[in-house]
């Protein structure tokens, strides 16, 4: 007897081809849905406020919808300056001074470790005058060095460049358009759902919107109170670079393990050019192993919740993934997507363990 579909059959492989198509697709443009995946995720946090904004009045009229776009917008971009102002002038003044301070470092470090493997029979000798040349060569901050390997870097990497500039140009824009007509589409992404599913998506569609909210919030919490704890904690500790330093390893602690690690070299840093010894190097791992327990044992439990807790290597793996498919935006969004991922994930589960496929 041969084998025959019956219509309704034909219909749902015919759909389920399409869907792969898409997905397929999706995953070849990926690096080009780029600002279109940051401006989605972004204006779900930003909605909220720009909901808020909207239904204030102003006399007897409402403000406009565009207006609280508007000014969503226009706050975001100033934190975003904000950020590259602290982050910038930090850079340019630990440049010169670690490229100063190399030298010395090295005849430290040559007195203190050749005496103790030449008692254990070790002789070794490093080459310090090499070691020297290269790393000053490194780190060197001559106006013409720094344009000349910018205009290098361009040369070979223009199109990364460029296309990277156009994703910071373009996630404004999209995401004002998107803030905009933000229900609208809502409802006609609900309307395209097959109506059989649409409760159980609704179901689930519930249970994402209360996880990112609960994550997005809690995370703005962490931030926050991180970034004034590590402020004060390395002004107390007399650290000249205690603001700025202090105020981005606790911004940077979105990104997992990522943030942390670049706080704590910018705060290494400051200590080798500050202090002399090891006080400087010891008040860095105080500070930042009491900073390390406190996220990860009292502040993101409590702000963030166990519900949005990963485990450690599927959050290295979500940010090894997103950055493949979506550049350094992917790395961004790597943990929240990955909630979205995760509640999918248990869904598609609990879906297989009942199914007659699984259980016959």
């Amino acid at each position: 007897m041969p084998f025959s579909l019956s219509e309704e059959q034909k219909q749902n492989l015919v759909w389920l081809i399409v869907g792969f198509l898409l997905l397929a697709l999706l995953i070849a443009l990926g690096p080009m849905l780029s600002p279109f995946v940051a401006a989605g995720i972004i204006g779900y946090a930003l909605n909220p406020g720009v909901d808020w904004i909207a239904s204030r009045r102003l006399g007897p009229v409402r403000v406009p919808r565009f207006v609280a776009v508007t000014i969503m917008v226009l706050l975001l971009i100033l934190a975003g300056l904000a950020l590259v102002l602290i982050v910038v002038p930090l850079v340019l003044r630990q440049i010169p001074l670690l490229q100063a301070q190399v030298p010395p470092l090295l005849d430290k470090l040559n007195a203190f470790v050749s005496p103790r493997l030449h008692q254990l029979g070790i002789d070794v000798r490093l080459d310090l005058a090499g070691i020297k040349s290269l790393l000053t060569q490194q780190i060197s901050t001559s106006s013409d060095e720094v344009w000349t390997s910018v205009l290098a870097s361009a040369k070979v990497g223009g199109t990364a460049l460029l296309t990277w500039l156009a994703n910071l140009l373009f996630v404004p824009m999209v995401l004002f358009y998107l803030l905009q007509d933000w229900h609208q589409f809502i409802k006609r992404m609900q309307i395209l759902i097959p109506r059989r599913w649409a409760g159980r998506i609704n179901t689930m569609a519930a249970e994402v919107d209360g996880l990112l909210g609960q994550y997005l919030r809690g995370q703005l919490l962490v931030m926050l109170v991180l970034a004034v704890y590590y402020s004060v904690a390395l002004t107390a500790a007399g650290f000249d670079s205690a603001l700025p330093v202090g105020v981005l390893t606790g911004l940077l602690v979105f990104i997992p393990y990522v943030g942390f690690g670049l706080g704590l070299v910018l705060a290494i840093l400051a200590a080798i050019l500050q202090f002399d010894g090891a006080i400087g190097l010891l008040w860095v791992a105080l500070i930042y192993g009491v900073g390390q327990v406190l996220e990860s044992f009292i502040l993101t439990p409590k702000l963030v919740g166990e519900r949005i807790g990963l485990h450690p290597l599927v959050v290295i793996f979500a940010l090894l993934a997103f950055g493949q498919l979506f550049g350094f935006v992917g790395v961004l969004l790597a943990l929240p997507a990955s909630a979205i991922v995760s509640v999918i994930a248990l869904h598609v589960r609990r879906e297989y363990l009942a199914s007659n496929f699984y259980n016959r």
